[in-house]
């Protein structure tokens, strides 16, 4: 056999045509080539690539070929019609037609979480309906134990890296293109109290009063807050201000208004989109970005809420400090520490960016 395929290769040698991108040859090509190229350009991909559909003439063929996606990157060698430029975290069967599979849900839950806290987080799972698509990203590297536990885990997606941040996760995890499908992403922490949340309510009100970012109250009676407007109010369905406390500095900024904390916020797809750009690649604690979500959207004082009625406790579990050895690196003191880091160099790049932004439009302003 292997002597006969020998024969056979040398029998009938395969022609190569060489360089067939050189001089915009091939349809992508950026080279402008002269009109009397385009016969011989078509007459090779005629001969590589012959038309699929029998009502497409060799001159109509031509014409698709050259034709350019005007979106940027690679991509633009492809037919437009052919480019899927953004996913999902629906899971997939694999079997059966692909028309038949159920389809993406219209939210989305992303939940960082420890095996430790898996009552708890099944309380959460619970409370959210069959309109979420769910994904659960694993910092302490315990996945396949959820399946032999909670039914719901195996149908939902599993994203495992050691001692990582909710906000790692995030930004490698959940693009928008990533997010595209969903109108709300919710990304929570796992030691939320949801005794008194129902997802489906909390979405209704969110629709109601036009808010782009949210969170749920929290219930100052059990477990702990660190802003007061974060804080449930038992007379409002929502509030978008602390103007009443005195602790509230100037009532047209955070935290006295458009504020929400790290911890449990909500997005809309739009909202999401800005804030996913502004979490900086090389930090994994996103704090300092609370003070910052303002910018994704238009209207901060109208826009970003707190959900009274749907409310939440914080339990504060120190769970990627608890994890290290106070005497070893990595312990809570150092974790501490880096926080703080971040927090400061997060300040100082938005500072810069600030700064920058403003004379690149004072310099085209005066020019």
């Amino acid at each position: 056999a292997a002597a006969f395929g020998f024969v056979v290769g040398i029998s009938f040698p395969v022609v190569i045509t060489p360089k067939l991108q050189y001089g915009g040859m091939m349809p992508w090509s950026s080279s402008s080539g002269a009109a009397n190229s385009s016969f011989l350009d078509m007459s090779i991909l005629g001969r590589l690539w012959p038309p699929s559909s029998p009502n497409l003439t060799n001159s109509a063929f031509a014409e698709v070929a050259t034709a350019r996606n005007p979106e940027e990157g690679a991509e633009r060698r492809l037919p437009p019609g052919i480019v899927v430029s953004e996913t999902d975290l629906h899971l997939r069967r694999l079997w059966g037609s692909p028309t038949q599979d159920s389809a993406t849900r219209k939210y989305l839950l992303a939940l960082a979480v420890g095996y430790d806290e898996k009552a708890n987080v099944d309380a959460t799972i619970q409370k959210f309906s069959d309109n979420f698509d769910i994904v659960l990203f694993h910092y302490d590297g315990r996945t396949t134990e959820w399946d032999e536990v909670f039914e719901w885990s195996k149908e939902v997606a599993h994203v495992s890296a050691r001692k990582q941040t909710k906000w790692w996760f995030a930004k490698r995890f959940l693009h928008p293109s990533i997010v595209a499908p969903y109108d709300y992403i919710f990304l929570w922490d796992e030691d939320l109290g949801v005794e008194n949340f129902t997802a489906e309510a909390y979405l209704d009100i969110v629709r109601k009063h036009g808010l782009e970012i949210s969170q749920p109250g929290l219930d100052a009676t059990n477990g702990t807050t660190n802003y007061d407007i974060t804080i449930k109010r038992n007379d409002s369905e929502i509030h978008k201000t602390d103007a009443a406390r005195e602790s509230c500095r100037d009532v047209h900024k955070p935290p006295c208004s458009g504020f929400v904390e790290v911890m449990a916020p909500v997005f809309s797809r739009d909202a999401w989109r800005c804030v996913w750009h502004m979490i900086q690649n090389d930090f994994v604690h996103a704090w300092g970005l609370d003070s910052n979500i303002w910018r994704c959207v238009h209207d901060p004082e109208e826009q970003i809420g707190i959900v009274d009625a749907q409310y939440l406790v914080h339990h504060a579990v120190p769970t990627l400090q608890g994890q290290g050895e106070k005497e070893k690196e990595g312990g809570r003191s150092e974790v501490r520490a880096r926080q703080f880091e971040e927090m400061r160099a997060f300040r100082s790049r938005v500072s810069d960016a600030d700064d920058e932004l403003f004379c690149k439009l004072t310099k085209k302003g005066s020019g």
